[in-house]
């Protein structure tokens, strides 16, 4: 499976992650982060089930873009198979419980994996919009990025490990702040995913043919335009 079905399929997984970690969120006792709830009874499988979605989603975006930007989408590919394995890594290792101090190999393994995710979406999310058309799709794009990075410089702001903590009082609603990140970055990849299924480019085409909301930068690289200007 190539082109464009490989972003329907990335957004339908992003589809899934989000109704997994919903149903952990309002079927179980509210814990403090997201993660916690693997460590509750039943909390496991829809954990496991969003987590491992989302890297499915990351996954396959990746290998759909290698087939219609092989060149331009370099960046945010290899961005997305970072987040991709940061969330399999964060699906096997568990963090701590009862959101005391990182204290063991596996917590120290998710923390550090759920930082490379959470940083990586929306840089890839920005790299793969940067210098296209201003269409609204690349413009959602832009814009959930910038909502993501934001959200999570005001989640590290708050959360209890870090010194600014204490003067903004974040240990009473960091873990609302994670959860409008993960939020947001969900959107962010099934954005990112409707975005590209649209972009009709091929590596190899011998010509390529614009949409009407495609602009000369959306070509793929010595396209038509390239090799008239050569």
């Amino acid at each position: 499976m190539r082109g464009s079905g490989t972003s329907w399929a990335a957004a339908g997984a992003g589809l899934v992650a989000a109704l997994a970690l919903g149903y952990a969120e309002f079927a179980l006792p509210r814990q403090q982060l997201i993660s916690d709830y693997a460590l509750v009874p039943g909390g496991a499988l829809p954990v496991l089930v969003g987590m491992l979605g989302l890297a499915f989603g990351c996954v396959i975006l990746a290998y759909g873009m290698a087939a219609r930007e092989p060149a331009r989408t370099a960046a945010t590919r290899l961005l997305l198979l970072a987040a991709g394995a940061g969330l399999m890594l964060s699906a096997v290792f568990p963090t701590d419980p009862g959101g005391a101090a990182i204290s063991t190999l596996p917590g120290e393994i998710h923390r550090w994996s759920s930082a490379v995710v959470f940083t990586s979406l929306p840089v890839a999310g920005w790299a793969l919009a940067r210098g296209r058309t201003p269409a609204p799709r690349w413009s959602w794009v832009r814009s959930l990025s910038v909502t993501s990075a934001l959200t999570l410089a005001v989640y590290l702001a708050a959360h209890p490990a870090s010194i600014t903590s204490p003067l903004i009082g974040g240990s009473a609603y960091y873990g609302l702040l994670e959860r409008a990140l993960v939020l947001a970055e969900i959107v962010l990849l099934a954005t990112m995913a409707v975005a590209a299924a649209r972009t009709r480019i091929a590596a190899g085409s011998p010509a390529v043919r614009l949409s009407p909301d495609m602009s000369p930068s959306d070509e793929a690289p010595g396209g038509p335009r390239d090799r008239v200007a050569a």
